[in-house]
């Protein structure tokens, strides 16, 4: 028997009004809302359920999807779905800490509104990502680097990124075969999409976004979130989940504040963590949060596993019942 994996989107799939058929039709979910707003003294219910201009402003976009993220969790949770495993694409790491038990849900709510404080203001100006379509990841690579292969092991990729021969410009997120995320000056970012094109990409798009995340631009804001760390409590996962930064799991506490603190600055490896679940025996993965991104993206990586998108009520109902049946 195969083994289920909760997924958990980043920032980018918010959408007014997410949540909030479950925020009235279920108390574990309002119970959330209420803790993510004592929290952090956001009005949380209404940048998530209304139209306005807070909702995709990172500091409080990061705080809004992680709210939704862990109500519609714990609800889906005490109607009986459990995961063998967790992951969470950047923010949407911190509602699989939650779901793992790492970190009680008040403290994820005061880190995550922290981290999205760091990330807004970390580099101001002169910082972007572009989403490259049609490239594989290695490939992107190579083009940066003008080396044809990196013969590195991952450890020591991880310990020492990739030196773009174009400026600070570095992979953010490895998401699905065909589309890679990069990050960094907007000069070097601009010189290497045009690099990419030339290469063979098939469109090279300028993501709207506040700044040069999962880049080395972003080190700043990482050792913010250090201090931040410092006084939270962590626990032992009670179920694995793998981390963004290289793509282990995670079975213990003691190196889980590093790997949040590089993770701000370091490429998101997607791709590669979804190919290791799977490797592992997962045949079925449940995302869980707005939108069907990380369903999207599944279906690239490995189309021959089952993958199931929870943002609605609706859609629980029908997921639960077809896993029951």
């Amino acid at each position: 028997m195969g083994k289920t994996a909760v997924i958990f989107p980043g920032q980018g799939s918010q959408y007014p009004g997410m949540g909030k058929d479950f925020y009235e039709q279920y108390g574990e979910a309002r119970s959330i809302y209420e803790i993510a707003a004592a929290a952090t003294g956001l009005d949380v219910k209404t940048i998530c359920f209304t139209e306005n201009d807070k909702l995709n402003q990172t500091e409080f976009t990061q705080i809004a999807m992680l709210a939704t993220e862990i109500a519609m969790y714990k609800t889906v949770q005490s109607l009986g779905l459990k995961g063998d495993l967790f992951a969470g694409l950047s923010l949407g790491e911190y509602a699989a800490l939650a779901a793992a038990g790492v970190m009680a849900s008040e403290d994820c709510f005061k880190v995550i509104r922290k981290r999205g404080i760091l990330m807004q203001n970390a580099y101001p100006v002169g910082g972007g990502m572009a989403a490259i379509i049609g490239l594989s990841g290695e490939k992107v690579e190579a083009v940066l680097t003008d080396q044809e292969s990196d013969d590195r092991t991952d450890n020591e990729k991880q310990s020492a990124p990739i030196q773009s021969r174009f400026g600070i410009v570095t992979i953010a997120n490895y998401n699905c075969p065909g589309q890679i995320v990069i990050s960094g000056e907007l000069n070097a970012l601009d010189a290497a999409s045009k690099a990419l094109s030339d290469a063979g990409a098939k469109r090279c798009i300028p993501l709207k976004v506040s700044g040069p995340f999962h880049s080395a631009l972003l080190k700043e804001a990482g050792m913010g979130l250090a201090k931040e760390l410092e006084n939270i409590e962590l626990k032992n996962p009670e179920i694995p989940y793998i981390t963004n930064v290289d793509a282990s799991y995670v079975k213990e506490k003691t190196h889980i504040k590093d790997l949040l603190t590089r993770q701000i600055y370091s490429s998101v490896r997607w791709q590669q963590s979804m190919e290791r679940m799977i490797a592992d025996g997962v045949d079925t993965f449940i995302e869980i949060g707005p939108g069907k991104t990380l369903k999207g993206f599944m279906k690239k990586i490995d189309a021959s596993v089952t993958c199931y998108s929870i943002g609605t009520v609706d859609e629980m109902n029908n997921v639960l019942e077809e896993l029951n049946s």
